[in-house]
This record gives structure tokens, sequence and C-alpha cells, in this order.
């Protein structure tokens, strides 16, 4: 079945019941207005929030499908979507889909090389765009020859640009009449390009579907849930958990900040009971909270059940820092890729918090495996490469081939991550194996590496990278971020390193913040980029 007809489902049965909340605290401090987007508050007495019901996402997603078919969008036209998270993103993204064409989002911080890049790989006709993007798209609108339609989301219209609300809000709210089937192609999504421009990964219909269905599987999503959005909408993980509220026709709200006080006040003020966090959120709120910037006793916070946390490895040490502030809360932690329509493909599960530190077992309806080189199965806690089977994986890379074949090969997507399993088939992931340090003949995995920082009081965050040596080849180099307030020295972080075996143990170390992208990754081409080449003078000069 087609996520659409969830839709339609939903604004029949819940008709007047509100399923989205934006909350934007850039309007409650009057740095930005509700009139950047030709629109007036529903609710004056709260400037900042606005919401909608189940009638007007349908509603919205049926005037602009029926827009872009007046405008001659067919079956296989792409749309993209180059917007911030608003009341107005996901009733987009469904008109689209409602046509039969394919929904492109994009990344809010691309800069304009990396916008037309993605317009041309994907071979966009259409783009949407907010006031953020305005200078972006007009430095290369004349570049984007493919895309003949121009929308914009706001107010004072550009000249290179059609007024997105003036253009709908006449066209029809029926539903328009296009068949629509699971194995139709619905959207490409791009990987997060940690490791340079982004691959275009195209998905079918049946993998927004799976996505819905494995995340209310194992959140148990119920109508009284109350999902709070953070992340961009443009990836999958904000997107495919909120699909589990989507399922089960419960409210989600839209917060367009990630500061602790605003995570947690929106918590008790709009009963949230699903938080999905990145982990430098999650280490934010408990930094605030230790430092007396939040008091957990001035909100209302009995309702909220579960945190669950995913986009990158998890530190156990977090873990059982978030326990000692919120005992009663279910945890999970959610391990996927884009191009296996985001995390659920492998999950902890409520129930296993005893495995603190694994990404957990296959997700509902997936299957994995962890191969050697040659592709044959390794035995328990051996390290291998992690492998995945499921109705969500990608069709392909699109216009991409080659990329395509070295990661899909007889139904198993070949994730690059490596892992290991334990005597309870529980998986721990290593790290990605383009990340593997070879030191002297010895492979060290940075999140180890990187976890054992983390248990340091004094640390927030550790990036651990290969950079050259003369002698080894390789070796560690560990960027630290301390807390605020928190010192430490080179020679003690030496000092406490020597419980690592020695192979293991950094050679350099760097103080300073580390880079994270915006689903919460580390940097890491950043770091090499900076690091490598002055690692790589330093073992010329020594040879």
């Amino acid at each position: 079945m087609p996520i659409t007809e969830i839709l339609t489902r939903n604004a029949t049965l819940y008709s007047n019941e509100v399923c989205l909340v934006e909350i934007n605290p850039e309007i409650k401090s009057g740095k930005s207005s509700w009139k950047d987007y030709d629109l007036v508050e529903t609710d004056p007495s709260r400037k900042f929030r606005r919401e909608m019901t189940w009638r007007e996402f349908d509603d919205k997603a049926n005037r602009f499908a029926n827009f872009l078919l007046d405008r001659g969008l067919e079956r296989g036209h792409k749309v993209g979507i180059l917007l911030m998270n608003c009341l107005e993103w996901l009733p987009i993204y469904f008109g689209i889909l409602k046509t039969g064409a394919i929904a492109v989002p994009m990344n809010y911080r691309y800069t304009s090389d990396e916008i037309k890049y993605c317009l041309d790989l994907a071979e966009c006709d259409v783009l949407i765009f907010g006031p953020e993007f305005k200078e972006r798209v007009e430095a290369i609108k004349d570049n984007i020859p493919n895309v003949k339609v121009r929308l914009y989301l706001g107010q004072d219209c550009p000249s290179f640009a059609e007024n997105y609300y003036s253009l709908t809000v006449c066209c029809s709210s029926m539903a328009p009449n296009i068949k629509l089937t699971d194995d139709q192609e619905a959207v490409i999504y791009f990987s997060s390009g940690t490791t340079g421009f982004p691959k275009a990964i195209l998905h079918k219909h049946r993998s927004l579907m799976t996505a819905a269905e494995v995340e209310m599987n194992h959140h148990k999503q119920t109508r009284e849930d109350n999902f709070l959005c953070i992340p961009p909408l443009y990836h999958t993980g904000a997107k495919m958990h909120w699909l589990g509220s989507f399922l089960s026709g419960s409210k989600a709200v839209l917060l367009r900040s990630v500061s602790p006080e605003w995570i947690i006040k929106t918590v008790s003020d709009e009963k949230i009971t699903i938080v999905w966090l990145l982990v430098p959120w999650a280490q934010d709120i408990l930094d605030s909270i230790e430092r007396g910037d939040i008091k957990l006793e001035d909100y209302s916070l009995s309702q909220w059940r579960l945190m669950h946390i995913g986009a990158q490895p998890v530190p156990p040490s977090l873990i059982h820092r978030w326990q000692k502030y919120f005992p009663n809360h279910e945890y999970d932690t959610n391990y996927g890729l884009s191009e296996s329509i985001g995390p659920g493909c492998v999950h902890l599960g409520v129930e296993n918090i005893h495995k603190v530190g694994a990404i957990g077992v296959a997700g509902y309806n997936w299957q994995l495996k962890i191969v050697d080189d040659k592709g044959e199965e390794v035995g328990q806690d051996e390290v291998g490469e992690l492998c995945v089977k499921g109705a969500g994986l990608m069709e392909c890379y699109y216009r991409d081939p080659d990329a395509t074949n070295q990661v899909l090969k007889d139904g198993w997507l070949f994730t690059g991550d490596m892992a290991r399993m334990d005597e309870d088939n529980f998986v721990y992931l290593v790290d990605r194996k383009k990340d593997v340090i070879i030191s002297g003949g010895e492979n060290l995995y940075p999140v180890q590496i990187e976890n054992f920082l983390r248990t340091n009081d004094a640390i927030k965050d550790a990036a651990v990278i290969g950079v050259p040596d003369r002698r080894l080849g390789e070796i560690a180099q560990a960027i630290i971020e301390l807390k605020p307030g928190f010192s430490l020295s080179e020679k003690e972080i030496i000092e406490f390193c020597n419980a690592l075996p020695r192979y293991k143990r950094p050679r350099k170390f760097v103080f300073e913040e580390i880079p994270r992208n915006p689903t919460g990754k580390i940097e890491r081409l950043k770091l090499r980029a900076k690091y490598s080449s002055i690692n790589l003078v330093e073992a010329q000069t020594e040879g």
C-alpha cells in the first residue's frame, strides 16, 4: 500500500484532530516572523506556534499535487525540496508523491555548488525553496536549465521564482486521480556527503511503507503518543521515525531549535511522549542539567516514555548518565542508512537496555549478517562487514550503476560498517570500513577509542582519525572537546589512556570542538584534511 493512502485514511478518520505542530523559538525572540512565510499565526496567544489538522494536511497536499499536474508534471519527474523544517514541508512532500512524481529532499547546509550538483544529478524538473536559500539559488539560477519551475515559499518572492502560496491556494483540494503502486519510484535521498559529494539514493513507495511499519513495530506508537521531531526532515532519520506516528494517526511536533532548554520546555508544554535525539543533543541536555541551567522539577515530564537515539555510534557512558536523570525512560538505539530507508534495519529494542553499547539485532522484517572480505560469514566476536536485507532497501544509486553494484549484491546491502556479533546475537558496531586505522599492521577502530575517551568526566566529545606516520604508516590522533568549565592537560589524558592496550592508545592529541554534520555524524573528512597534511609534512621531515 502506498504511504499516500494512509494520509487519506487519517484525513477521513481524524479530520479535525491536530496532526502537526510547529514551534519556532526565533519568532518568540523576534529574530524571525511568520510573515517571512506569508502566514498569520494560528494561535495569537503563542506567536511562535502553528498547528495543522489531518484534513488541512491532506488538503494542502492535494492542492500542491494538482498544481504540479496542471504544470505538466508526470510520473518520473523530480521535485527538489530545499526548506528548513516547517509546517509546509510534509504536505509538500506528500503532494509530490500523490502525483506519481519523485520527491528529492535536499540538505539545508548545501552551498550553491552542492545544490546545483544535486539538482543536476537527480535531474530535477521543479525546485521549491524557502527564504533562507534565496541567495544560494539566485547564484545558480542561470545554470540549472533542467529546472523549469522554481517555487518560492515565503514573502517578497524573487523575480526568478514564482510564489508557492498564490499559485496553490486556488487549486483543487480533491485528491488527484493518480494510481500509485508499491513498485513505483517515490523518493531520492542524498547520502550524508561526509566523504565528498553525495550519492543520490532512489527508493520506491514500498520502502516508505516498510519504514512506517518497522518504526511502529519497534516503538509501539498509539494514537495517544506525541512525537518530538528535531532533526531535519530532508534526512531519512527524522522522517522515517515520524512515519510511525503517521501510521498510528498520532500527533507530532516540529521544533526548530536544538537548545536543551527548548527541547525540555517543548516536551513539557506539548506533552511529548517520544523524543528521538542525536548524541550531541543528549549530551547538551545532560550538561545543562548538571550545570543547573535546567531544573527538571520545573517541568512536566512524567508522560515522556521513550528516548531513542541513532545516526551514529552511541557511547554507553552517555546512556548510563541519561538513566541517572530519567530512570523511567524506555531507551532504544537505532541503526540504519539512507540506503536502507533510514533507521530501523537494526535496533536494540526497549527490552534490551542491559545490552547498551550494542546496536542490537535485526529489525522487524529485516535480516543481517557479518562477512569477511570474501563475503563469507565470520564467527562469533570476529569483526567483519555488516550486511542487511529487507523490503526497505534502495533501488539503486541513481545514475551510478558502478557504485550500486559495489554495495548491492544478491539482495544484500553491504553497509561499509565493520561490526561483530556476541554470543546472544547482538551486533556491536566497530567502525566504518574506510575509517579503520592500520597502524604497524594492527587494525584500530576509532569508535572503540572514542567510547573509551568519553568515559572521562572532563570530556564532552571525542573523534579519532588516522594520520600519516613515517614508521607505522598511520597513527591514531584524538581530537578532544572538553565540557564547559573543565580542564585536562595532555599529560593527564596520556595517563588516562594507559588503561587502553598500548597499540590502541592515541599518539597525538588536539583539544578543540568536534565538527558534526546536521545528523550528528563526525565530519572526519574535515578533520583528516586539516590534520593529515600537517602530519604528512612532519613524517616527511622526520624521514
